[in-house]
């Protein structure tokens, strides 16, 4: 049996992982997941000739799963502009790799994928009493991955390790909510307690031409997501008012509720706004109070729920000068 400590490549641990855009460092990644490459596998049957009947294989297209990769804030201006892109309803396609790396940091393992393109962007849930890290969920489309590895030793240093501290300043409980509307909401939302994790999601259809043996991936409508966050029962009225009174009068008068507009900042530690991301032609469809118990010690709150038609991120955070 071979001795296991004489083979330079060891197995490794599958934590400390970055993901490259056009060439550089994107960001440091939390976890990452699918990836997998499948290949059809078609099943006929020759006719003619007599029993038995022989029935063949062969592969077909490769098939390429999404990869869904979950960050913080630790992530360059390159992965905040792909966002914003996403959002705005002008994607785009980029060339990058996902690398796996040892102990020391050193690159083991590589995931070289092309022609991606921002499948889903999943918010974080947003609390002001919760102090741990948040996270951001973004899912590529992806035309084709090709995998490779290196033995220990022979990769490079791709990691930065002041990033992965860095990783943490983004806590749940940094935000900023605003709303400028009826009377009275832009006051009570700024007292928003909490706000629900929600996704944007933009189809994918996939084009199948000659000569091309996998499809070409084409981005479609983007679906801009319902947006639920809860305020003390003590600030609701001017949400109950604008979705019964204002909004009832509207449709008796067979007219258009005036929309309301806002926007939903992140900050880090030190409260700078790092991102935000702003709705517009919304209006307030729902206000759903919270379940009475008398057992229960915890501030009362309402639930508000909002459609939006346009989303729109922005990074707010400016690059730091360059030094002669």
């Amino acid at each position: 049996m071979p001795d296991a400590s004489s083979n330079q490549n060891r197995g490794y641990s599958a934590a400390h992982f970055t993901l490259q855009l056009e060439g550089f460092q994107a960001g440091i990644l939390k976890s990452i997941e699918g990836g997998a490459v499948h290949t059809e596998v078609m099943t006929y049957q020759g006719n003619g000739g007599p029993p038995p009947f022989v029935r063949y294989r062969q592969l077909g297209k490769p098939k390429y799963d999404d990869i869904k990769i979950t960050a913080g804030m630790a992530v360059s201006e390159k992965l905040f502009q792909w966002i914003s892109d996403f959002f705005s309803g002008s994607p785009t396609r980029k060339d990058g790799a996902i690398i796996a790396s040892d102990f020391y940091y050193k690159e083991r393992a590589r995931r070289t994928f092309t022609n991606a393109l921002i499948k889903e962007f999943t918010f974080p849930k947003l609390e002001g009493s919760d102090k741990g890290p948040a996270y951001m969920t973004v899912t590529l489309a992806v035309e084709d991955i090709q995998f490779s590895t290196k033995q220990q030793g022979q990769g490079d240093a791709i990691l930065d390790t002041f990033a992965m501290q860095t990783q943490k300043s983004w806590k749940a409980c940094n935000f900023k909510f605003e709303i400028d509307g009826a009377k009275g909401i832009a006051g009570a939302a700024k007292r928003v307690m909490k706000i629900d994790s929600f996704t944007v999601k933009q189809n994918i259809a996939e084009y199948h031409m000659g000569g091309f043996l996998a499809p070409t991936k084409t981005p479609t409508v983007v679906d801009t997501p319902n947006l639920v966050f809860y305020v003390p029962e003590a600030d609701a009225q001017p949400f109950f008012d604008a979705c019964t009174n204002n909004n009832g009068l509207a449709v008796k008068n067979n007219a258009t509720p005036s929309p309301v507009h806002g926007r939903l900042v992140v900050c880090d530690n030190s409260m700078a706004e790092v991102f935000q991301l702003e709705f517009s032609q919304a209006n307030i469809f729902s206000v759903t109070p919270d379940r009475s118990d008398s057992t229960s010690e915890e501030i009362k709150q309402v639930k508000v729920e909002v459609y939006t038609e346009i989303m729109k991120f922005k990074y707010l955070l400016k690059p730091s000068p360059t030094v002669a």
